[in-house]
């Protein structure tokens, strides 16, 4: 519940992977019913509804393509008929990771779509809404390669910096309506796909903490991020990365 006791609902898009499963996890337990989004499997989605549920919070999922325009207004439509969304984590993203040098067309539109294209598809619509409740949370998911760069990752680094514009702007457009627009920015966190790319001899190297940080501790900062405290943090950047930059 909010402080006003009223129930806010939150979309987080890519609710259903490892990061976004975490968020939706922390906006639960603040009292946020939260609406899992599955890019793809719906059936993942479902899984991280009914464990929230399981554990007492308030949950629904849906699987919808971000990058499809038509199809995600459709979703936000049916979702919006049902009562406001006072919330949106922008959290899906993809890797196709590849020299530049030897880049596809398609692996470069791939990840820009998903990540750029998905921000504004969902972002965009709910704006209105937010501003005629004077309340809204906006908190992209960006990542550290948008703020260092990283080898192999042109395609994901630009579509994440992206948003550190976009948001800053946004932020400026919508906080005379009481909405806020951020942006969180984790490092090396736990999971299948850092767990791939980074043993723990290269965490070492690369991480001050000396250790990959836990998708808890993103989500950590996310709710905050969405809570009543956080009304006058706007337009930021934020890192969670153990001290990488």
């Amino acid at each position: 519940m909010s402080e006003t006791g009223k129930l806010r609902r939150a979309l987080v898009t890519g609710g259903s992977g490892e990061l976004g499963g975490a968020i939706c996890q922390a906006l639960a337990a603040a009292g946020w019913q939260v609406i899992v989004h599955g890019h793809h499997s719906l059936t993942r989605a479902e899984h991280t509804a009914a464990a929230i549920v399981a554990g007492g919070g308030r949950a629904q999922a849906l699987a919808f393509n971000v990058a499809d325009a038509e199809v995600t207004r459709a979703a936000l439509d049916t979702l919006l008929a049902e009562g406001p969304i006072h919330a949106v984590i922008n959290n899906a993203g993809i890797h196709d990771d590849a020299p530049m040098a030897g880049m596809s067309d398609e692996q470069w539109h791939r990840v820009i779509d998903v990540s750029l294209h998905g921000f504004f598809h969902v972002t965009q619509p709910l704006l209105l809404p937010m501003a005629r409740q004077r309340f809204g949370r906006i908190v992209s998911v960006s990542s550290v390669a948008a703020q260092l760069g990283n080898r192999g990752q042109t395609n994901y680094a630009a579509a994440k910096a992206a948003l550190h514009g976009a948001s800053k702007s946004l932020a400026r457009e919508m906080a005379s309506r009481g909405i806020t627009v951020n942006v969180v920015a984790p490092g090396v966190i736990e999971g299948r796909m850092a767990d791939a790319a980074f043993p723990p001899e290269r965490i070492r190297e690369v991480v001050p903490a000396q250790r990959a940080g836990k998708p808890e501790e993103v989500a950590a900062l996310v709710a905050f991020l969405c809570s009543d405290a956080a009304a006058y943090i706007n337009g930021q950047v934020i890192g969670v990365n153990g001290g990488m930059g």
